[in-house]
């Protein structure tokens, strides 16, 4: 009988290897999170003085993580995208899962606290790669996360690579390096936000491919299946 089992413990011994062996192939990955609009409609909202629903309270009062800042303003689209990096991101003890591209500011981590003023701030500087206040602290923090992460990390952009103003300077650090998932191609912001988030939940990674030489623009994909209804309690 123990002769029976013998190619199905060998067969688990090697599954074990290739699993250790890809385990330790796997590159480290840092997430760049695509700037917001901070113009925008909820933007305002929650800098309004007068505001007194809890977040505008809070950051009024106290500031708040970036990240749920961001979440507010963008809705969907950066809470797919924090979501997202929280589920796949690896920490080290010499930098965070990922950052956040904050015009003025550069990249930042997602629990950095902002406060009213810095909000309105943010809206005074244009999110353009033409723009040297956009520009020049990008690429700083940019250079530094390279030096800071090594070359083996992999840098993965959660946002749209249709346009030049951020993907140019970040190309101009990592070169080969940035990638981006390939599945963001044809979709809008709401559709990326739905498709992360749904990623995160169910615990499937994204196809990523390097920015340099990926289809910028393509053609709409199929609309995401609604996921199942839960059957109501009795």
């Amino acid at each position: 009988m123990a002769a029976a089992f013998r190619p199905i413990f060998t067969s688990m011994r090697t599954c074990a290897i290739i699993i250790g062996v890809n385990q330790k192939a796997h590159p480290r990955r840092v997430f760049l999170l695509s700037p917001i609009n901070a113009a925008g409609v909820r933007a305002k909202l929650i800098t309004n003085a007068k505001a007194q629903f809890p977040l505008a309270v809070q950051l009024r009062e106290q500031g708040l993580p970036v990240a749920e800042a961001f979440s507010f303003i963008s809705g969907l689209y950066f809470r797919g995208k924090i979501a997202y990096a929280n589920a796949f991101g690896e920490a080290s003890s010499t930098a965070p899962t990922a950052y956040v591209i904050m015009a003025g500011r550069g990249l930042i981590p997602p629990g950095t606290v902002v406060t009213q003023g810095d909000l309105r701030r943010l809206s005074t500087v244009p999110i353009d790669h033409r723009d040297p206040r956009f520009r020049d602290p990008l690429e700083r923090d940019a250079r530094a996360l390279s030096e800071t992460v090594g070359p083996d990390c992999e840098i993965v952009l959660l946002g749209s690579i249709a346009t030049p103003k951020y993907v140019e300077p970040l190309l101009g650090v990592f070169g080969e390096r940035l990638l981006f998932p390939s599945e963001f191609v044809g979709r809008g912001d709401m559709s990326r936000g739905g498709l992360m988030l749904r990623c995160a939940r169910e615990n499937i990674q994204l196809t990523y491919v390097p920015v340099a030489t990926a289809e910028r623009h393509g053609r709409r994909p199929p609309k995401l299946p609604k996921p199942p209804r839960r059957k109501a309690r009795s």
